[in-house]
């Protein structure tokens, strides 16, 4: 469950190599359709690399969608081919969405960005008061918290609400700096999009998006629920990647109940409007949507990733030796995505996969970005495909490192009951030789595997049951999380923790 829950903020980007003329390269419509026909081997080379089933991509260029094609097919084994207009989940590239949003209401005077969040959310709690009380709207969108990566991203996928997600950030370890460390995470969004919709009196963020930018922009393919891409008579087929890429269903838990983290479902035509108002510097066929200079804020570094590349808001700002690029990627259960542009070259690329992402939309896009641009010539594709191999090598590695075993005797004194101050409670069952676990407040039912070596250390994969089959299908069936049942000096269990950073939770034993 963890690889699907990651947001695919692919940071390792090839190097380039350092040349003494740095000024930007200022591309025409000419010059880049004379990329096209190499553009296009790559295209094909990356979805032969990555095993992408198919993909549709968008170029603009001076305020106009000079390319749209689509590659491949909808959905691995049917006959159905991958148009601009096919629908696709977008992912993380939401979260340069609600940036523009908070843009709009600092703009109308509703909020400013060094607003305390807890100000606009009492609720927004963390285990550091200061880091509680110094947490500002900008902060929400700018991954500088310091504090776990990912951190209770997968509690989604075990059917918590919003309002679960936003207090389990209490519990999330505060790992680095604050304001000085980058952490991608995704709930902050969450509380980003509530405080947009609170200021602007709507009922939801994205009922606050569609007024403010869906429809002054025209994108009107452009939705935000599992209902939505599935009535899509053109959508494209999520996949996830096993031997080869195997078909994975649309449901609310992910990335939907994400909001304003990664909701958004989306296809060219519309992704292209969306950075034509980029771009534009906030204006859209004549009319300012947003300022220019608190949209400048959102493009703004906030804290380095590497040596050339820094998150912003929302946006990935990356410095290369002939111009920046703002961009931002997105990956979900079977989709990966990017969008970006260059901000001084008046020009945009938006790539849509469905498979989960990679690493293709990335490499593709510096692919195009370098040429553009007149940067040293760099093979992304045979890179990236390189680092996602490593990716995958390391990730069966660390499978590896947990043997199963057979069930102790000693797993008799685990069954009972458990509470968690976040995730309530839980109980555990031992019945027909194995340990199950149900997560009271949302009836998940999680699969306990011992482990060889330690009788009080298992594994735990969400069984396929009422309404988690479809994120069960999701997560291939991988483990999401270690657990170890902890005891006291006379050898009474008193708790069952969590082992993962990422899912920092403990349950109390109840008492017998």
């Amino acid at each position: 469950m963890k690889s699907i829950i990651r947001a695919a903020l692919l940071v390792g980007l090839a190097a380039i190599s350092g040349i003494s003329d740095t000024s930007a390269q200022q591309p025409s419509q000419a010059s880049i359709e004379a990329l096209l026909p190499d553009f296009e081997k790559q295209v094909t080379e990356g979805m032969k690399a990555f095993s992408v089933p198919g993909l549709a991509i968008g170029i603009v260029h001076d305020d106009k969608l000079i390319y749209a094609k689509g590659f491949g097919v909808r959905e691995l084994g049917k006959p159905d081919q991958v148009t601009p207009e096919t629908i696709f989940q977008v992912g993380s590239t939401t979260k340069a969405f609600l940036a523009t949003t908070l843009a709009q209401a600092v703009d109308a005077g509703r909020l400013g960005w060094n607003d305390p969040v807890i100000d606009h959310v009492p609720e927004f709690q963390l285990a550091d008061p200061w880091v509680t009380r110094d947490f500002r709207v900008l902060d929400l969108a700018a991954q500088r918290s310091g504090l776990t990566a990912y951190v209770n991203d997968a509690l989604t996928m075990l059917g918590y609400d919003k309002q679960t997600l936003i207090r389990s950030l209490r519990v999330a370890p505060q790992l680095g700096m604050f304001r000085s460390d980058f952490r991608y995470l995704n709930i902050p969004h969450i509380v980003g999009g509530e405080i947009v919709a609170k200021v602007n009196g709507a009922p939801s963020w994205t009922d606050s998006l569609q007024q403010s930018l869906l429809t002054p922009l025209g994108m009107g393919a452009t939705t935000a629920t599992a209902e939505a891409i599935t009535a899509a008579p053109n959508h494209a087929q999520g996949h996830r990647l096993a031997n080869k890429p195997i078909p994975v269903p649309f449901h609310p838990s992910f990335p939907y109940a994400m909001g304003p983290a990664g909701a958004l479902n989306s296809n060219i035509p519309d992704m292209a409007k969306w950075l034509r108002l980029q771009l534009g510097r906030g204006q859209f066929e004549g009319k300012v949507l947003v300022s220019e200079d608190n949209l400048d804020v959102t493009w703004t570094p906030r804290v380095a990733m590497n040596e050339r590349t820094s998150y912003a808001v929302g946006w990935v700002a990356t410095a290369t030796p002939r111009g920046r690029i703002i961009w931002h990627n997105g990956g979900t259960a079977g989709f990966g995505a990017h969008a970006g542009f260059l901000p001084d070259g008046k020009t945009g690329i938006v790539i849509l996969t469905n498979l989960e992402n990679g690493g293709m939309p990335d490499s593709l896009a510096m692919w195009f970005y370098d040429r553009v641009l007149g940067n040293p010539v760099v093979d992304n594709i045979a890179l990236g495909a390189a680092a996602l191999k490593t990716r995958r090598e390391a990730a069966r590695a660390e499978a590896a490192g947990f043997v199963p075993g057979p069930l102790s005797p000693l797993a008799t004194g685990f069954a009972g009951s458990y509470a968690s101050p976040i995730l309530g409670d839980a109980t555990i069952v031992l019945a027909d030789g194995k340990l199950g676990l149900t997560l009271e407040k949302t009836e998940a039912q999680l699969l306990l595997e011992p482990n060889k070596d330690d009788p009080y250390l298992f594994q735990a994969r969400l069984a396929p049951t009422g309404a988690f089959v479809a994120p069960a299908e999701m997560s291939g069936g991988e483990p999401f999380v270690r657990l170890r049942f902890e005891t006291d000096a006379a050898g009474k269990i008193t708790q069952m923790r969590w082992l993962s950073p990422e899912l920092p939770h403990s349950f109390a034993r109840a008492a017998q």
